[in-house]
């Protein structure tokens, strides 16, 4: 489907003429960022292009939501799979991760 500010590569959606998916504009969107916000984020990024990019969203919400799940899916179970990996590595990050919330929360207090 010929669309003036989205392009497929590879059976995905991005931003016309960029590397940015339409996935990432349109989950920024959804936790309520505003075009402008977008356009911050995504400097490489006109504010009509960002505008557009959302209209394809809503007019093919359920494919692009549907891509997100996937895509999280595949981020989950590759996360899933380093971390049985390198389980020694996974620990020593929660703790020092776990050391960094403590200290914050006690500058914080």
């Amino acid at each position: 489907m010929e669309h003036p500010y989205v392009e497929e590569r590879d059976g995905r959606y991005y931003a016309r003429g960029s590397r940015v998916p339409l996935t990432g504009i349109a989950l920024l969107w959804k936790e309520g960022a505003s075009a402008e916000y977008i356009v911050e984020n995504y400097p490489s990024l006109s504010l009509a292009q960002v505008h557009g990019v959302l209209a394809f969203y809503l007019e093919h919400r359920m494919l692009i939501d549907q891509h997100q799940a996937e895509d999280r899916a595949q981020g989950d179970a590759a996360q899933q799979a380093l971390r049985a990996a390198e389980p020694d590595c996974y620990a020593d990050l929660e703790r020092r991760f776990a050391a960094v919330r403590a200290q914050l929360a006690k500058s914080a207090s």
